[in-house]
């Protein structure tokens, strides 16, 4: 029984505060549910009062307002219309009092009874803001300033069976009364709404975080600028740059390598090698652009960095390739000694003007296109392991501070003769000047 009994009292909860209404719905409903609950209590304690002191010519107003109050739950349960439930409850909390009071005579007479229609204004503060609770402030004025004006003519409490000491009674239950279900609304309302707050603040923080998450994932595909401004403009993103430093660095032997090796260990030994190659380039402030199976792309001279525009000295960046250069060289033959495998890379380095854009909607990548990085790939695919070859115009930049072997010439697919010099290290008087 108690089992069946639960179950339809759980159903109807969920009929009255559904899954899909919102949080400030749900908190609306239970607020406007809960002080219809205690409207209806203080009138039945009200009513078992006077009865209970034999003053009966007023219990009518208190049955109706407890019988339409039941009749208007009735309604919203079975509409769901809360709307009109909730101008009906105001009504009731509005309009009752005043008439109780007027059915028995005064303010004295009533004992201050008519301070519950206080309930109406507040409660729309709550239920629905400040400003739709202004219409029913104003009512409340009116209907007390109205009480007040003809307070002369119903001055007939005593003589109505009403007792100075009921009156007090009276008093001090309502004001105690009408207090505590203000207190109690109020006091549930400001903990509702902190819960409220504080879950928006958790999922705020949540969001926040997923935020960052995404915001990362962006920036390990495209350089932060780019980033930006994908973000902030609809369309195609492309630039043409007058002069960039690219560098193709490819795996010797790769193909050998994933015949000899694990599918799973060939992708880790890659990721490793590719790992570090980001830290040094990052170190070095250039920009990686991708990897392309067992090459890795690296340009200079695309992106600002520490509020320093490398476009205004070109040294500055092509300089930079080449250190990393000979840093990606050193790391791989000290990763061949480790691990005990033939492990190098050959590498072609070129200067001159690019384009560089973001392409495709799904799966986009940022690139550049044009004859510097296709020099550089064929560059790239006639240095022998372990060399380094750059192209006339990186040369000329870097001749003071870098030891160079040259001029070479080499036949490109599809270039012709290609002027390079090979890259052997530091100049002497920089190989001991820490970076």
């Amino acid at each position: 029984m108690l089992g069946r009994l639960r179950a339809w009292l759980n159903g109807l909860s969920e009929r009255i505060i559904n899954e899909q209404d919102s949080e400030q719905e749900k908190l609306n409903k239970t607020l406007l549910i809960f002080s219809c609950g205690l409207m209806g209590f203080g009138s039945v304690l009200w009513l078992a009062l006077y009865w209970a002191m034999g003053i009966k010519f007023s219990s009518t107003v208190p049955l109706s307002y407890i019988a339409v109050s039941a009749a208007s739950l009735a309604y919203y349960v079975y509409t769901l219309n809360f709307a009109v439930f909730r101008t009906l409850q105001v009504s009731l909390f509005l309009f009752m009092p005043f008439i109780m009071q007027w059915s028995i005579g005064s303010y004295v007479s009533s004992s201050g009874v008519a301070l519950w229609a206080l309930l109406a204004p507040v409660g729309v503060m709550i239920f629905q803001g400040a400003r739709q609770s202004l219409p029913w402030f104003a009512a409340y004025i009116v209907l007390t300033g109205i009480s007040g004006f003809f307070d002369y003519w119903l001055t007939f409490g005593v003589e109505s069976g009403v007792t100075m000491q009921s009156i007090a009674v009276f008093f001090t239950l309502n004001f105690a009364a009408m207090s505590t279900i203000m207190y109690l609304l109020i006091s549930y309302f400001v903990r509702q709404r902190d819960k409220l707050a504080a879950d928006v603040n958790e999922q705020n923080q949540l969001l926040r975080i997923e935020q960052a998450k995404s915001e990362s994932l962006l920036l390990n595909i495209l350089p932060a600028p780019i980033a930006r401004r994908l973000k902030d403009q609809q369309g195609i993103i492309a630039d043409g740059f007058a002069d960039v430093t690219v560098m193709f660095a490819d795996i010797i032997d790769f193909t050998r390598l994933a015949e000899e090796v694990p599918p799973k260990a060939m992708v880790e030994l890659l990721n490793e090698v590719f790992s570090r190659f980001d830290a040094m380039a990052e170190f070095h402030r250039l920009e990686k652009i991708k990897t392309i199976g067992d090459a890795y792309m690296v340009a200079g001279g695309l992106i600002e960095h520490d509020g320093v525009d490398f476009a205004v000295d070109a040294r500055d960046y092509t300089a930079a390739m080449l250190r990393l250069a000979l840093d990606m060289r050193k790391y791989m033959a000290e990763l061949s000694e480790k691990k005990r495998m033939s492990l190098g890379i050959h590498v072609g380095i070129c200067s001159g003007p690019v384009v560089a854009g973001v392409i495709g909607t799904r799966k986009f990548i940022y690139d550049l296109w044009g004859d510097t990085v296709n020099t550089a790939s064929r560059v790239t695919g006639e240095a022998k392991s372990g060399i380094i070859l750059v192209d006339a115009m990186t040369y000329r930049r870097s001749k003071t501070q870098f030891e160079f072997e040259g001029p070479m010439s080499i036949v490109g697919k599809g270039k012709g003769n290609i002027e390079v010099y090979r890259l052997i290290d530091l100049a002497p008087h920089l190989r001991d000047v820490t970076v």
